[in-house]
């Protein structure tokens, strides 16, 4: 049941949330999980019907005109703000993308992960990539993040740990991308106590397949238009697909080439007998105002 709207969820309802969208993530078919950006965004999903929502950090950090990825305080403020509003307004669980912990060292990444749990998040992406890292490369040491994620697990036991590995996203060369570094990657996180290992950018079926008998935990596969289709990632063995900021860049799209359409066209469909543009589909603003339980 969903809290009335501004009301934090009680702990049994926490409880359950978390243990279905554990449960989301070993059936026959992989979880698609789109990613919102805000909660008009998560709880239009919800009202669509998917079992579960994601968070984007791309989506959050680029409304508040800051870069993703950059341990932003702000993007963190504005993260946990988001987590506490989804809490209360969505009828299904939802997982939170918190960047690699927002620069925080384990104790302020624990303290993150608490109070998500608290807000009512059945889980979290702690990624090991940094975009524009200097040094060693974009990868932070794999020792570090098992750091990391042991403290999210002693901090917030039950949320749904999904260790994000970089070694394809960050690295642009694909013979530096060798399948190896991956699983040590990921054999240390599932050790220190994650619950699921996310490979974003791999794209390749063998790739796909070793990572997915070589892993003994749910594999996540972030969606790539035109190079995977969700049937063949459920025979490959995948167990969950994310959209990523997909879903917030196509929005962004569709909103400027709706402009562009008003200002050529000089109608909106309005009802001047011109063809004008089509929105057909578009919610109201009642609807978009609704709880999602009630769409």
């Amino acid at each position: 049941m969903t809290p009335a709207p501004g009301a934090p969820p009680s702990r049994a309802d926490r409880t359950d949330r978390t243990r279905a969208f554990h449960a989301l993530h070993h059936r026959d078919e992989p979880l698609l999980l789109p990613n919102a950006w805000d909660a008009a965004s998560a709880a239009a999903l919800a009202a669509a019907g998917f079992a579960a929502i994601g968070t984007t950090s791309l989506g959050v950090a680029a409304a508040l005109g800051e870069p993703d990825g950059q341990g932003s305080a702000l993007v963190r403020d504005a993260t946990l703000a988001l987590a506490r509003r989804l809490g209360s307004r969505l009828p299904c669980p939802y997982t939170v993308d918190v960047e690699g912990g927002f620069g925080g060292g384990p104790e302020e990444v624990a303290e993150l992960a608490r109070e998500l749990a608290d807000a009512g998040a059945a889980g979290i992406n702690l990624e090991d990539g940094v975009p524009g890292r200097a040094g060693d490369g974009p990868l932070v040491p794999a020792g570090q993040q098992a750091e990391l994620i042991r403290a999210v697990k002693a901090s917030a036991p039950g949320l749904y740990v999904n260790a994000r590995i970089d070694t394809h996203w960050l690295v642009p060369d694909p013979a530096a991308r060798p399948l190896d570094e991956t699983l040590a990657r990921a054999e240390t996180y599932l050790s220190a106590g994650a619950d699921g290992v996310f490979v974003p950018g791999v794209a390749d079926e063998r790739a796909i397949a070793t990572l997915v008998a070589a892993v003994p935990a749910p594999l996540n596969i972030l969606y790539a238009p035109g190079r995977h289709r969700l049937a063949r990632l459920a025979d490959l063995g995948v167990r969950r697909v994310s959209t990523g900021s997909l879903l917030f860049r196509s929005a962004l799209h569709a909103a400027v080439g709706l402009a562009e359409a008003v200002r050529t066209d000089g109608d909106a469909g309005g009802g001047d007998g011109r063809p004008g543009v089509d929105l057909a589909g578009v919610p109201g603003c009642g609807e978009v105002q609704r709880p999602a339980e009630q769409r």
